[in-house]
């Protein structure tokens, strides 16, 4: 996206415009971009609003397990307490992650056929209906059906939400905005600790029916604006439709842009994609160096999952069977998502001055020693009474760091990685893949923690701790760095071959590139 200038090109040729155009983007500041584009920055965050809902629903069915009316009402007696079985513990929540596979790689075609705006009006319209089963449910089996048909469409919003901050964005704003994702699945985890805990205390069905009624606050918030929301330029581009993604760049920009320079920035990446046949099937996430693309990202949201994440469902349970008290678990649940707001935040201050590579791996690395360190404490003889507050602090500094690189850099590579013919469908497979893990985890983690099964505790940290290395090791060979780095200059980089580590150093002529093409 480029300023207005009034100084013509010096070779007056169109490739050299073309290349000023994409030099003046990269050349761009946060705030310079801001200042530019703060209606794209706004219809970016509310289309990722979304994902606040994707986030909240398996918060609170994680924190009910350890909700003493929903024990009651759902559980069995075991030792004169109420329990949920492990078993029924995995099917509640088994459908966030089957929703995301399906509901992730479904989302790819209406994405395609008819927009990211009426597709993300379809999935509120579908969200707002379904939670009507989730709120009248009254045994597990309902309870159940209505989680796993509402995951189907939950699973949706993590596909909208990066693909379309990716398509509204400068080059300046495009890792803010993508990685804003992450600050949003932590909101909707931590408004769901919040919510849960304040209704944990009540006697009646209340205690789990608020939260679940609770989703249908965003539907209200979501529907009156999704009327107004541009649809992405990239998109009408690839329809033929020029004059309607003109229109949209200028809603989802200021005065000061050339938008006509925009447009044809766009069109010259679409231009080239088609060149090096990149093609917009799923069949084309696999061929050629799209491979290498759908790999990586694939590759970095899998870490997610495989470096411990989803323990972050299961917190205030997790808190509790270390030893801490029911409503300290609680507590303990809500600063361990506090934690990991602020620290979202702090981290867009890291992604404006480190790489993506950098602060991925480093960030890796600590949370590997991290859990080393939880494992090891729940290993002493005797387990002396302070180890559960150790474990559980050491926890809460976890996903700080968590939030701080994997969490938030994680959605900035999808959008990056991706070619922007196939992105959707890139980001729905790699969505896909890691909630294939998602499912293994969900299966696992009730029965590795359950004090009727493996009651593991703290020991949690030698398995992630060990699959984290795994990671690493990909991570440091085949992560590249795309800080600053515009989608034409990504598209050549990737068909040039060049390896990861050099990506940061590789000079590209995009001016030369154009005219021999």
């Amino acid at each position: 996206m480029a300023t207005r200038s009034d100084t013509p090109s010096k070779s007056g040729g169109a490739d050299i415009a073309l290349a000023e155009a994409i030099q003046q983007e990269n050349d761009l500041t946060f705030w310079e971009a801001v200042k530019l584009y703060p209606k794209a920055v706004g219809w970016s965050a509310f289309v990722s609003i979304g994902v606040i809902m994707l986030a909240f629903d398996p918060q609170i069915i994680g924190n009910m397990f350890a909700m003493p009316q929903f024990q009651k009402d759902f559980g069995f007696e075991l030792d004169g307490e109420y329990v949920i079985s492990a078993a029924w513990q995995t099917g509640l929540s088994l459908g966030n992650p089957i929703g995301q596979v399906v509901g992730a790689l479904f989302s790819a075609y209406p994405l395609e056929l008819f927009g990211r705006k009426w597709t993300f009006f379809t999935c509120i319209v579908l969200t707002a209906c379904l939670v009507f089963i989730q709120f009248w449910a009254r045994s597990l089996q309902v309870l159940l059906v209505g989680e796993l048909l509402g995951g189907l469409v939950l699973g949706c919003f993590v596909v909208i939400g990066p693909t379309y901050a990716s398509e509204v964005c400068p080059v300046a704003l495009r890792g803010f905005l993508t990685s804003y994702t992450n600050l949003c699945f932590v909101t909707g985890q931590l408004l769901g600790n919040g919510i849960t805990a304040g209704t944990a205390p009540l006697e009646n069905h209340w205690a789990y029916s608020i939260p679940f009624a609770l989703q249908w606050f965003w539907v209200l918030i979501i529907i009156p604006g999704i009327v107004f929301i541009p649809e992405s330029p990239w998109w009408l581009v690839r329809k033929g439709r020029v004059d309607d993604a003109r229109d949209a760049l200028r809603r989802l920009s200021s005065a000061k842009v050339d938008v006509n320079a925009t447009l044809a920035v766009i069109a010259e990446t679409d231009r080239l994609e088609l060149e090096m046949e990149a093609g917009s099937t799923y069949l084309d996430t696999i061929k050629g160096v799209n491979l290498r693309r759908t790999e990586i990202s694939t590759g970095v949201y899998t870490t997610q999952v495989l470096s411990g994440i989803y323990l972050i469902n299961y917190g205030t349970y997790f808190f509790e069977q270390a030893g801490l008290p029911t409503q300290d678990a609680f507590y303990m649940g809500i600063g361990f998502l506090a934690m990991g707001w602020v620290c979202t935040v702090i981290s867009w201050f890291l992604l404006a001055r480190f790489g993506r590579r950098r602060i991925f791996n480093v960030g890796l690395f600590f949370l590997i020693v991290l859990m080393f360190i939880i494992g090891i404490l729940d290993s002493i003889p005797g387990r002396p009474s302070g180890v559960a507050w150790a474990e559980s602090t050491l926890m809460m500094i976890w996903n700080g760091v968590y939030d701080l690189s994997v969490g938030p850099i994680t959605f900035v590579i999808l959008g990056e990685c991706s070619a922007t013919r196939v992105r959707s469908k890139t980001i729905a497979v790699a969505t896909a893949v890691q909630a294939v893990f998602g499912i293994a985890m969900t299966v696992a983690i009730p029965y590795m923690i359950n004090p009727a099964e493996a009651n593991m505790q703290g020991k949690l940290g030698y398995f992630f701790g060990g699959l984290g290395i795994i990671c690493l090791v990909w991570g440091y060979f085949r992560i590249p760095e795309t800080k600053g780095r515009s989608y034409e200059e990504l598209d050549l980089l990737f068909d040039k071959k060049v390896p990861a580590r050099q990506f940061k150093g590789y000079q590209v002529d995009i001016a030369a590139v154009s005219a021999e093409t």
